[in-house]
Order: C-alpha cells, then structure tokens, then sequence
C-alpha cells in the first residue's frame, strides 16, 4: 500500500508546478532585480517587465522556466515526502507515549519547527545544483562565439572613420538561450562541480522560510479547525476547510515567511548567478559579511531589491500551491482507495 507520506510528496509536486507555471514572470523579474549591484534605487515591477518585453520579447520573462519546474517539483516532493513522513514519526511516538487509543492529529509549534528544519536541510541539499542552473539561465543571456570581437572591429572602423556620415545603427548582440543541460554542462566545465552548491549557506539558513511557513500554516489550520468545529452541527458532513480556506491560509503564512528572510534569497541569487571568473579577485566572505558587504555598497534597501514582486509571486504561488495540494491528495487518495 502506497505510504500517505508518498502521497503529500507527489501532490506537494504536482501543485509546485501549477503555482510556479501561473506565477514564473514575477520569479524571473524579482531574481534580476535581487542579481543587480547597481546603487540605482530598484525600478518598479511595471518597469521591469516593460523592459524585458521590449529587450527579449515574452520569453525573456519566460527564461528558465523549465529548470524552475524540475527544482520546484524536486523541491516539494522531497520537502513534503520529509515533512509528513517527520510527522507521522512525531505523533505516532507521541501517541505510544500516550495510550494506543490517542487521537493527537496536531503537531505542536516546536515539533513543526522540528520536522520543517529537517525537511528543509534535505532540500537544500538535494535541489540547490538544479537553482544554481535556474538563476544562471534567468539572469544571464549567452553571447554567441565571436559576437564580442565583431561588435568590437565594428566600433573600432566606426571610431577611426570618425566622420557625421558613420552613424551606422548599432548591431545587437547575438544571444542564444542554453537549455538545462547546456547551462549545467557550461557551470561544470568552467567552475567545477562544486559550483553547483553555490549559496548554500544562504540556502541552509532560508531552511527558516518553510519553516516559518508551514508552522504558521499549521497553526492556524488547527485555530481553524477547532473555531469552526465548535460551531458545526452535529449532523453536518461537508469539511470544515474549503480550497478558499487553503488559498487564504497559504497566502497569509507565506507572507510572513518571505518579509522575514528576504535578505538570505537576495545574497543566494548573487552567490549562484556569479561564475567562478566573475568572483575572482573577491575575498570570500561568509553570509552576515556578505549582508554587510550589501548594505556598505548598496544601503540597506539592497537587501531588499525585487521584493515587491517576490512578496506578489510567493504569495500566490503558496496559496495556489496550498489549494491545489490539497485537491490532488483527495483526489490521489480517492483513486488508490477506488484501485
């Protein structure tokens, strides 16, 4: 018989890939904006679209989106299959300890903190090589071989001309954009294996985000469950939660997960999107210098570039996420049952 904890980690994917599907444009727009070092004040996400649209056309807003649908189903089956599987261990003790006949169905808050910071170590660990590739292919377009030198001997006739009738329009750049696989065999060839864990020590520390989320999540779930329990008739059949509920629930616990851990998402957004070439000649630093490397060049609000659209995109990707989990653990549940 398939495991409940299988079934979570298979519907914790599926949702992960319609939540990130419907929501990748702003993931795209706030990872550039997190990637920038300028000390220019960050542009709205009106802008930044704006000026993706009319740089690389619609798939620019698109770029890597493959690779963000294999590291957030990834991500979700390994941190759900974790989670309920630390759960179920959990209460199952919890319940021994007790008497065979218990019914304890909640995780308290530090039990959830708990299972969510192993779930979130085994994620980090497994789904970092397939971000690093993510973030390499949503902020940087590859320039064809030789493109470089014929813009240069082009400018370079043009200046010695030096003349009002050599004002030829300028030659855009060849672009090409790699796939998955060309993007991790370029990572591994110029930087080494090793450069597929690049920021995962933000990464570990952002363990705090599911964390956050899903304590917060689970806690008012059972705030929830227990109001409406106490107002439900006896005879009533209908679940206590409807996929608004989920929705909601989701939205809210993802808010406050992201406003508090921001700054960890932005230093690992910079970590995986610099190459081993781009970083030479840096002194390696760890994360609360790098923090302070940040606000030193940039100001606090460094820290904080692309948040809007972080904030916009992580909330709805949680709460479609939320609802869409739910409906396809029924619904898988109900399939196996019938089989």
């Amino acid at each position: 018989m398939v495991s409940e904890s299988f079934v979570h980690a298979c519907a914790g994917g599926a949702g992960g890939l319609v939540a990130m599907t419907a929501t990748y444009p702003l993931m795209a727009i706030s990872t550039r904006a997190a990637v920038d070092r300028s000390k220019n004040p960050g542009e709205s996400m009106v802008n930044a679209v704006t000026k993706v649209l009319a740089a690389e056309g619609i798939l620019g807003l698109y770029d890597g989106l493959g690779s963000s649908l294999l590291g957030i189903g990834v991500s979700n089956f390994v941190y759900y299959f974790f989670f309920e599987a630390s759960r179920d261990f959990i209460l199952s003790s919890k319940r021994l300890a007790a008497s065979k006949s218990a019914t304890l169905g909640t995780l308290s808050t530090f039990e959830s903190i708990a299972a969510g910071v192993l779930a979130g170590t085994a994620t980090a660990l497994v789904s970092n090589p397939i971000w690093v590739v993510n973030t390499r292919q949503t902020v940087r377009a590859t320039i064809e071989p030789n493109a470089d030198e014929k813009l240069a001997e082009e400018s370079s006739q043009s200046n010695v001309a030096k003349t009002p009738s050599s004002t030829a329009p300028q030659q855009r750049k060849v672009v090409k954009r790699l796939s998955f696989l060309e993007t991790l065999r370029r990572i591994v060839e110029k930087d080494g294996v090793g450069a597929l864990w690049k920021g995962i020590g933000p990464a570990l520390i952002l363990v705090i985000n599911p964390v956050l989320q899903y304590t917060v999540f689970e806690q008012l779930k059972a705030w929830m469950l227990r109001s409406r329990a106490k107002k439900r008739p006896l005879d009533a059949t209908a679940p206590l939660l409807g996929d608004l509920d989920f929705f909601w629930l989701g939205a809210l616990s993802k808010l406050v997960a992201t406003a508090v851990t921001y700054p960890q998402i932005v230093l690992k957004s910079r970590q995986q999107a610099m190459s081993n070439e781009a970083s030479r000649g840096r002194k390696k630093v760890n994360v609360f210098s790098a923090m302070t490397e940040v606000i030193h060049e940039e100001g606090v609000s460094g820290l904080y570039r692309g948040i809007s659209s972080k904030l916009l995109q992580s909330i709805l990707t949680a709460a479609i996420l939320f609802a869409s989990k739910e409906r396809i653990f029924v619904l898988t549940k109900t399939l196996l049952n019938q089989a």
